[in-house]
């Protein structure tokens, strides 16, 4: 009986008046009828005594749901002790109060009920099925039944769940799992499926966008913020994001804000899709200045617009600056003497990098190796070096040069982020996709089983600047990238309904057909923040790194040469080596 309304002080006059009802009709057929003034006198008694009892279960405080099992049992408890004590203390004889509370409490009820069956028609909403018949399944349904703009109307449930086969939820009928996708959407006419899960499951996401997609005609939708604001106007269609399965990010703002909060904060690579968005979500902290170094001047100009809806260039918290002159590099740390850094420029498209492995040494070695000296010297407290997933176990100029900078950080006691691709980024292969999708295709794919890990530009941000509050000096902390996704069919996610063909092109030189996110040695520790793992990274002497020299394989291989650690044993973090400045 669960539906819309809380009870509310409004239900208060009408039940007064239905033990003035019930109370008249059990003195009506008494056969020893009583005096009217006794009759009068129980009346105002029943209606103080049952004000008394309701008061204390607050059944008119809005704190049970309209016509609900829990209501009911408030309403039965408040009159059956309101009977009890107007039989002991009415001046009436005890069936009259006994009778009169049961007529009152059928009466309760019925003026329930009967509001119960006014609510609004579903008549000329569109039938769907809601996937998920738990609790945000329920809440989905009882946002549908109460908003009379909503235009969906719930013809049943999906669940693989057989405990929950054959139910009835509020009268809609749960149909079966996946497996009765095609019979439920037929016999139930419905024209779409809305995704109710509370820890939503990428994978699941994926397999039943796959199954209503192979049915043409059918709609999925998702409802992500399944809390207890529940809104039916944030049902949207699917988004690329929603298929990765990520669990909810949980960012300790305290801690954040002890070391950005009034600090100098420098971000270079300010212009890239993760270095702009470092700037905006930096800014939120009120750092006492944000530097934003980067090499391209456009980019600089769009991430300043981002950030004050303004860009006339002249201010200086824009540095327009190459981390390959390390002169500059090193007048600015000192002139600007920021006190926080995160290291985010780099050169990252593994296939040209593997053309051209001494540009990949001249930016992502010599330029890291710049600003981490430049930091060291300047007594920078904290510097945070954005890595990548190619850094373990590298087979890639692109891995080779990343995994140097892991270590060159780890020789000045400053900490790495490691994490895979990058949803949404400049040059990411959804990019690639969308672009191929919109010319028509073919979509190109290097492999039909290769994968790798993806996060949104956000979240990825977010648990960088989380890493950094919570790492130390040596580290290289894993952000949790989920489930590896495979790219063919992140390809027929993107291609939709579209009449577009998918080529197999073969992998390029440098590629994994799968990416790691722990080199060998390493292991999944997570002793601070469940989507974060702490492992150490072996130092690397600089004069190595200074020592590169030349271009084509023998770059590359010397390169290589550099990631290779003898067999030492590297300890593992602890939280006692976490640092607390």
């Amino acid at each position: 009986m669960d539906d819309h309304r809380p009870s509310s002080p409004g239900d208060w006059p009408a039940d007064l008046y239905a033990w003035t009802g019930g109370l008249a009709l059990a003195v009506a057929i008494s056969p020893a009828r009583p005096p009217l003034a006794a009759a009068a006198g129980t009346l105002l008694l029943a209606a103080a005594v049952h004000s008394a009892v309701a008061w204390p279960v607050q059944l008119y405080r809005r704190r049970y749901e309209y016509a609900s099992l829990a209501e009911l049992r408030a309403l039965v408890c408040t009159v059956a002790i309101a009977a009890v004590l107007l039989t002991a203390l009415a001046p009436v004889p005890a069936l009259i109060p006994l009778g009169g509370s049961a007529a009152a409490l059928l009466a309760m009820v019925a003026v329930r009920w009967t509001r119960l069956a006014r609510r609004p028609s579903s008549n000329g909403k569109m039938p769907v099925l809601i996937y998920g018949a738990g609790a945000a399944g329920h809440r989905l349904l009882r946002a549908m039944r109460h908003d009379p703009h909503c235009r969906y109307r719930a013809a049943g449930f999906l669940d693989d769940d057989p405990r929950k086969q054959r139910l009835r939820i509020s009268g809609v009928p749960v149909l079966g799992g996946r497996s009765a996708l095609r019979a439920a959407l037929t016999t139930t006419a419905a024209q779409g499926v809305i995704f109710a899960v509370r820890n939503e499951d990428g994978a699941l996401l994926r397999s039943l966008r796959s199954a209503v997609s192979e049915l043409s005609g059918y709609f999925i939708k998702i409802l992500p913020s399944l809390d207890d604001s529940l809104d039916i106007d944030e049902v949207r269609d699917v988004q690329l994001s929603d298929l990765l399965g990520r669990r909810q990010i949980e960012t300790d703002l305290e801690a954040i804000g002890d070391y950005l909060t009034g600090r100098r904060v420098l971000v270079t690579g300010a212009g890239g899709s993760i270095g702009s968005e470092l700037c905006r979500q930096l800014h939120r902290f009120g750092p006492a200045e944000l530097m934003m170094l980067d090499r391209d001047e456009s980019a600089l100009h769009a991430v300043q617009l981002s950030i004050h809806g303004r860009a006339l260039l002249d201010d200086p918290s824009l540095i327009l600056a190459d981390l390959r002159d390390a002169d500059t590099i090193r007048r600015i740390f000192e002139s600007r003497r920021p006190e926080v850094v995160f290291h985010a420029a780099a050169l990252k498209h593994l296939t040209l990098l593997e053309r051209h492995p001494a540009e990949a040494l001249q930016t992502n070695v010599l330029g890291t190796l710049n600003v981490l000296e430049a930091a060291a010297a300047t007594g920078v407290q904290r510097l945070v070096n954005i890595s990548t997933d190619k850094a373990a176990d590298p087979i890639s100029v692109l891995g080779y040069s990343k995994r140097i900078t892991e270590r060159l950080t780890a020789h000045h006691g400053f900490l790495n982020v490691r994490f895979g691709n990058v949803l949404g980024s400049r040059g990411s292969v959804v990019t690639a996709f969308r672009a191929q999708i919109a010319e028509g295709g073919p979509v190109t794919v290097t492999d039909p089983d290769v994968t790798r890990y993806f996060m949104t530009i956000p979240e990825a941000v977010q648990l960088v600047i989380q890493a950094a509050a919570i790492g130390s000096g040596g580290e290289a902390l894993v952000l949790d990238m989920g489930s590896p996704v495979r790219i063919a069919d992140l390809a027929r996610q993107l291609i939709g309904d579209a009449s577009v063909d998918i080529v197999y092109t073969g992998l390029r030189p440098g590629e994994k057909l799968h990416e790691e996110l722990f080199g060998p040695g390493e292991t999944d520790v997570r002793p601070l923040h469940p989507l974060i793992s702490h492992v150490a990274v072996p130092p690397l002497d600089p004069a190595l790194a200074l020592a590169l020299r030349g271009d084509g394989a023998a770059l590359t291989g010397a390169m290589a040469d550099l990631c290779v650690v003898p067999d030492v044993v590297i300890a593992v973090p602890t939280l006692s080596a976490v640092r607390t400045s």
